[in-house]
């Protein structure tokens, strides 16, 4: 699907006190941009922010970064925490293969994927955000206890997730292909995509893994 832009979003981006300028130079010391040296969890592809934001809200000792590759999506949740301004959150516009350049091994404590692009052709498989080229820029930053979460309504791409982080020696810790009549249900929090999709009566998926043990 192809994005709408928006007049004067890359300026609004550019502009916001919340979205973190030249974060090459933050590697190492995000708890600078903080102000102090809580946990940080991560959301790659986090559309409006209504996902992030409730996180942020309901853990406000724990620091939370939004990535997101558009200047005309992330606009959307700039709007929210300009009227909120949770102290726990920042947002990065940038592709999720840099992060690597951004954050130092051990710097982030917990990656959410929420209802990323399929791309459901075998060519563009390693556009997908569990394929082992993203992967492996998580395991670099992750804590060695650290944890990806993963939900999707696509069970192609759900199926696919689980066989490559097996292959790449992750530890899938939980997983359901219909997390809403799940037991781990309790606490869920929707995103936008979420919220549509259940109400159109489709399943939604879940896995939780732990990134590789290092000898």
């Amino acid at each position: 699907m192809r994005l709408r832009h928006i007049a004067g979003a890359e300026q609004t981006v550019a502009d916001c006190v919340y979205v973190v300028g030249d974060p090459q130079d933050r590697k190492g010391c995000w708890n600078r941009v903080f102000g102090n040296d809580h946990p940080i969890r991560m959301e790659i592809g986090m559309g409006k922010g209504k996902f992030l934001m409730e996180m942020a809200r309901q853990d406000p000792l724990i620091n939370y970064v939004g990535v997101e590759l558009y200047s005309s999506v992330l606009l959307k949740a700039i709007q929210k925490q300009e009227e909120e301004k949770l102290s726990n959150v920042r947002f990065l516009c940038v592709d999720a293969l840099r992060l690597g350049e951004i954050f130092a091994g051990g710097e982030t404590e917990r990656i959410y994927l929420n209802f990323s692009d399929p791309w459901p052709k075998d060519r563009h498989a390693k556009r997908r955000l569990t394929s082992p080229r993203f992967l492996a820029v998580y395991e670099g930053i992750l804590v060695p206890d650290g944890k990806l979460e993963f939900k999707t309504d696509n069970r192609p791409l759900f199926e696919y997730s689980l066989d490559v982080l097996a292959g790449e020696g992750w530890e899938i810790e939980m997983q359901t292909f219909d997390l809403h009549r799940s037991p781990y249900a309790a606490g869920n929090i929707l995103t936008e995509y979420e919220e549509k999709f259940s109400s159109e009566g489709k399943q939604i998926c879940k896995l939780v893994a732990s990134r590789p043990k290092k000898e």
